[in-house]
């Protein structure tokens, strides 16, 4: 196999993980934001008896 295509695979791989690798660390510092209100509210027990 020409070694250009195996250095393109490692760099393509190498890649791909460096790149999740760092967009777990970005989505770890993100903040997520807090609920101003319950979603629960919203659900009525009479709906699960007309299906």
């Amino acid at each position: 196999m020409n070694i250009w295509i195996v250095v393109g695979i490692i760099v393509v791989v190498l890649g791909f993980i460096l790149g999740n690798i760092f967009l777990l660390q970005q989505s770890a510092k993100t903040k997520l934001p807090k609920p101003t209100k319950d979603n629960n509210d919203n659900f009525d027990d009479d709906d699960w008896d007309k299906k």
